[in-house]
């Protein structure tokens, strides 16, 4: 009787030990858990798609509530942003990581991107060429420098021939077949994309350039304020208008006289404020503006040159034409030639008619839109 009364105590006391070890330990063991458990990451726990929606939302919420918080953000947290003063369609992007604006320059596809050039052109020159106009635009091209980037709009689908030239491999080409210069510069010179560029060249292809260099060029232009500008003309060679007539005895001229009758102001065009749409050169903020002008459908540009003025005031100081930096115009047919034959009539009749009819149409759009701009005043 004794040993068993004995041998059930110490039984009893084993038990109770053993039930205070096992609730020690799991005290412990769940501590561990509970200390460990706010650093798990979520991303490594399958958790439903509703369930994360929740936490998103319960996220986003928590942190609208302390806006005004200097905590940092953790990690994968993306705050609600709303920047009315980002670009349209960025106004929910931090403005540190907008890019707005772009540029021509070259990227390598190895290496760091800080390394990758080791020049950036400062000038963008722009023509619209077909093959057969190789040589001449290889004369040209020899007119610019590196701080030149060159790009080549082609309107006869060939670019890889071009590759004979050492410059055309850190050109820029880009091909659609048969379309004009003011096509492509509204489709491919975006103001935004050309940004990088303090002047932008808009050339033909048929320019005789041996009186011409583009470093001297730049200083003239900066030199007399020109933010809207062209060579002066040969006289004897494809010359339509009094006002780009180069003169001797100077360097720039902004006014000129034309027949009687032509100009009703003398500061309008085409005795001032105008220059032609054959080889135009404007700076980056004139540019801007000339852009938002330049009509989808229009592409010939007939008309545009008389509305350049609206870019800049005052327009007959800040338009000129360079004399000292000439170039002669050849006058070939290349754009005719893309026409078709109708009626009988040849290729470049009916894209004559239809630069005429441009040029009606632009004007007439201009006219309406002023009126309408003008009655939206009055109605106040």
């Amino acid at each position: 009787m004794g040993t068993l009364h004995r041998s059930g105590v110490l039984k009893k006391s084993h038990d109770s030990a053993r039930l205070i070890i096992t609730t020690i330990m799991g005290v412990v063991f769940g501590y561990f858990v509970g200390v460990s458990f706010p650093s798990a990451s979520l991303t490594k726990i399958n958790l439903s798609s509703s369930f994360m929606s929740s936490l998103d939302v319960a996220t986003s919420e928590h942190k609208s509530s302390r806006s005004k918080s200097s905590e940092t953000l953790t990690p994968g947290t993306v705050p609600k942003i709303y920047v009315p003063t980002n670009p349209r369609g960025a106004e929910s992007l931090p403005p540190g990581i907008v890019v707005s604006e772009s540029d021509f320059y070259l990227r390598r596809l190895w290496g760091l991107p800080s390394e990758d050039l080791k020049k950036k052109p400062k000038y963008l020159v722009v023509f619209t060429v077909g093959l057969d106009q190789r040589k001449n635009i290889d004369e040209s091209v020899k007119k610019f420098s590196e701080d030149f980037q060159i790009l080549l709009f082609h309107y006869d689908g060939r670019t890889s021939e071009w590759d004979q030239f050492e410059w055309s491999k850190t050109a820029i080409h880009v091909s659609a077949r048969k379309q004009t210069k003011w096509w492509y510069a509204k489709r491919f010179l975006h103001p935004d994309v050309v940004a990088a560029y303090d002047y932008i060249f808009i050339w033909d292809e048929d320019l005789d350039v041996k009186h011409f260099n583009g470093e001297k060029y730049i200083e003239l232009v900066k030199k007399h304020g020109l933010e809207i500008s062209q060579p002066g003309l040969e006289p004897n060679n494809g010359l339509t208008w009094q006002m780009t007539k180069r003169r001797g005895d100077r360097e720039v001229h902004k006014i000129t006289e034309e027949k009687p009758g032509w100009c009703s102001d003398p500061h309008l065009p085409p005795c001032a404020a105008f220059v032609e749409i054959m080889a135009p050169v404007f700076s980056r903020e004139a540019w801007r503006c000339v852009w938002h002008m330049i009509q989808n459908d229009l592409v010939h540009g007939w008309g545009l040159d008389f509305a350049l003025r609206r870019c800049v005031e005052p327009a007959h100081e800040k338009i000129g034409v360079v004399d000292s930096q000439w170039i002669i115009h050849k006058v070939v047919p290349s754009l005719g030639s893309q026409g078709e034959s109708t009626g009988g009539k040849p290729p470049w009749h009916g894209v004559r008619e239809r630069c005429r009819s441009e040029w009606a149409q632009f004007q007439a759009r201009l006219t309406s839109a002023d009126q309408a701009y003008v009655a939206r005043l009055e109605k106040g």
